[in-house]
């Protein structure tokens, strides 16, 4: 399993409801199956990777979080995960607000546009950068909606969530010393979020 998927697992509670968004073979669902005891789930718009998954006896549904995550009832999951999917919706702030009401606790990891060779190439080069996170040309890429750090924790303000606890990290999903939000935008490749709703 992924590093990043690894700690994503560990922010979850043993025995949760868990609806993991954008699964793709399943691989955190089988862990928190496995290990947790979880009631696990997945949804994922790739036909391939939801068939791989339920070949191996995961439940999972082929969907679209754009669409789909208004069938579910309020409050159905402990936590809905959405793991470097953000930034490739069509509407992230309606995909948040589902999650968010369809979940107890949300928890998001995306690639932070904001770290610095990201930068710095748009600075030297003037073009859109590509790195393993990025690795499609602009016009090929199925990511729509880059963001930084900062960026999301101005959306989470926005939106009225409470962060619970936040984690910069590497491309592999290690978490880097840098807490500082500045700091963070600018030296880490991705970030990892729990909310829930305010008040």
């Amino acid at each position: 399993m992924r590093v990043d998927l690894q700690r994503i697992a560990e922010m979850v509670a043993p025995g949760s409801r868990v609806l993991d968004i954008g699964c793709g073979d399943g691989a955190l669902i089988a862990d928190l199956v496995a290990r947790l005891g979880c009631d696990a789930r997945g949804l994922e718009i790739d036909m391939r990777l939801t068939s791989e998954a339920i070949a191996r006896g995961l439940s999972v549904m082929q969907g679209d979080a754009d669409s789909d995550l208004a069938h579910y009832p309020d409050d159905a999951f402990d936590y809905v995960v959405l793991s470097r999917t953000l930034q490739a919706v069509a509407r992230p702030r309606d995909v948040l607000r589902q999650m968010l009401r369809i979940g107890r606790r949300a928890i998001v990891s995306f690639p932070n546009f904001g770290h610095w060779p990201v930068r710095l190439h748009l600075l030297r080069q003037g073009r859109m950068p590509m790195t393993k996170a990025w690795s499609r040309q602009w016009y090929e890429t199925p990511n729509i909606h880059p963001c930084t750090i900062r960026d999301f924790f101005a959306l989470c303000a926005a939106d009225g969530y409470a962060i619970e606890t936040w984690m910069a990290a590497d491309d592999e999903g290690n978490r880097v010393r840098w807490r500082g939000m500045g700091t963070a935008n600018l030296l880490a490749e991705q970030g990892v979020f729990v909310l829930r709703r305010a008040g």
